[in-house]
This record gives structure tokens, C-alpha cells and sequence, in this order.
């Protein structure tokens, strides 16, 4: 009976040790898309009021939470069952990723009514838009950490694909919340101080810090989801690396995913054309 306890132990301790080298390993190789994910995501909770910025990074956080919920599970069951579904699945997402950067970079280069108004939409269609970039980028995400993890035993795919999901979210949207709240901290340092202090003057740069560093993340967010898609298309699309063999591999992940933008892009705006919709 004693040695039956300590033999489960041990098997608990192997699949612990397991567990933790294999974190390490699905972290390292998720990094680059955490990098893009957390540029996305900081344009995207960016240009909300001072009052209102936690409350909705909270709940793009929460939508995102939702997002691992639903799929983990449903990554899992194809990676077992119907791995065929994972590319098809992930091309979709990279064609939506193109179709938003390419958006975005078109709105700044030809400015227009809808791109320059962009501040009056309304906060809960900003949250929904955040939540269906995040949920492509979730899936990146948990397809690249179970990637890492594909020969390991179920329950050893479930808890690390889980763990990564879990703390990119918590890692990315903690960073976010920092990021937004910087002039808040620049003032709080400043309150109060003489102004040839060095509080003062240290504060009063984070406030004018902020602007541009959402200007920047804001910029760094589009290009970052035109290089997840482009990521996705260079490396499930085999005729791709012939035909852009010969241009640098970060142009290519530029490239196509414009290119795919821009017709999804021509292709929206003919329907929109067509039923008269805004």
C-alpha cells in the first residue's frame, strides 16, 4: 500500500518535471506571437476616456478568457480527431488578420470619414472588435504551444497548452493595463512636487510619454497582425516559398498578407457598394 503511494508520487513528480520543461519550451516558441499579440492589443484598448480605460481593458481580458475557454478544448479535439481542420481553420484566421491590417494601413496612408472618426465608435463595438482579434491570435497561440507538445501524453498537453493560454492572457493584458494607466502614474508622481524637481519632471514625461507610445503600439499593432498572417501563409502554404524565394523572409510576411488584404478589402467594399451599406 505505502510503496503503491510513493510510486504515484513519483509518477506525479515525473509528469511535474515534464510538465515544467515543456512550459518552458511552448513559452519560448509562443514569444513572437505574444510580442505582436500584446501590440494589437494595447492599439486596440487604446482611445478610450481616462475613466473608462481599466474597466474596458477588464473586459476585453474577461472576453478574452472566454476566447481559451472555447478554444483549447476544441484545438485539442481536432489535433486528435480531425487534424486536417487546422490549417483551413488557421488560413481563415490569417485572411481575417490580413483584411484588418490592410485596413489599417490603408486608412493611414488615404485617411477617410469612417478612419478618421474611428474615436466615436462605440466603446462596445471597440471591445467586440478587440475580442474577435484577440480570439485569431488565441488560436495562434494555443496551436503553437501545442505544436511544441504534439508527441507528449494527453493530460501533458492539456495542462501546458492551458498554463500558456492562461498567462499570455494574464502577461498581455497586465502589461496593457500598465502601458494605459502611465500618465496617471506621471501625475500622481508629480502631484505636489516643485517642478525643478526630479518627480516632477519624470512624471510630467509619462504623461507626454503616453500619446506616443499608443501612437507607436497603434502602428506596431497593424504591422504585427499583417506578420502573424503572414506567418501562417508562408508556413502552411508550400507554393508561397517558391514563388518568394527570393525576397527576405519579413518581406514575404509583409507581402502576402497585404496582398490578401487588399483583395478581401475590394472584395468588401464591391458588397458594401452594392447593398448601399456603410
Amino acid at each position: 500500500m505505502a510503496s503503491g503511494f510513493f510510486m504515484l508520487l513519483e509518477d506525479i513528480s515525473v509528469l511535474m518535471d515534464d510538465i515544467a520543461v515543456n512550459t518552458k519550451i511552448a513559452a519560448k516558441n509562443t514569444a513572437g506571437v505574444l510580442g505582436d499579440d500584446l501590440a494589437v492589443n494595447a492599439s486596440k484598448a487604446s482611445n478610450f476616456s481616462a475613466s473608462r480605460e481599466l474597466p474596458v481593458i477588464w473586459a476585453i481580458t474577461k472576453g478574452s478568457l472566454v476566447n481559451k475557454i472555447i478554444i483549447i478544448p476544441i484545438m485539442i479535439a481536432l489535433s486528435i480527431y480531425f487534424p486536417q481542420a487546422i490549417v483551413p481553420i488557421l488560413l481563415l484566421g490569417g485572411a481575417f488578420l490580413s483584411f484588418e491590417g490592410a485596413e489599417g494601413i490603408w486608412g493611414y496612408i488615404f485617411p477617410h470619414e469612417n478612419h478618421s472618426q474611428s474615436k466615436d465608435v462605440p466603446e462596445k463595438d471597440k471591445i467586440k472588435s478587440a475580442i474577435i482579434t484577440d480570439f485569431i491570435l488565441s488560436i495562434e497561440i494555443v496551436l503553437i504551444a501545442l505544436s511544441t507538445v504534439v508527441n507528449s501524453p494527453l493530460l501533458e498537453r492539456i495542462i501546458i497548452v492551458t498554463l500558456i493560454s492562461f498567462l499570455a492572457t494574464i502577461g498581455v493584458y497586465g502589461i496593457v493595463a500598465f502601458l494605459v494607466r502611465l500618465d496617471d502614474m506621471g501625475l500622481s508622481l508629480a502631484e505636489n512636487e516643485p517642478k525643478d524637481s526630479f518627480k516632477y519632471r519624470f512624471g510630467m514625461r509619462l504623461v507626454s510619454a503616453l500619446p506616443l507610445i499608443i501612437k507607436i503600439l497603434s502602428v506596431v499593432g497593424v504591422f504585427a497582425m499583417l506578420l502573424v498572417a503572414g506567418g501562417i501563409f508562408m508556413h502552411h502554404i508550400e507554393i508561397l516559398h517558391d514563388i518568394m524565394h527570393n525576397i527576405p523572409t519579413f518581406m514575404s510576411e509583409l507581402i502576402v498578407p497585404l496582398i490578401v488584404g487588399g483583395f478581401i478589402m475590394m472584395i468588401v467594399n464591391a458588397i458594401k457598394f452594392v447593398f448601399k451599406v456603410n
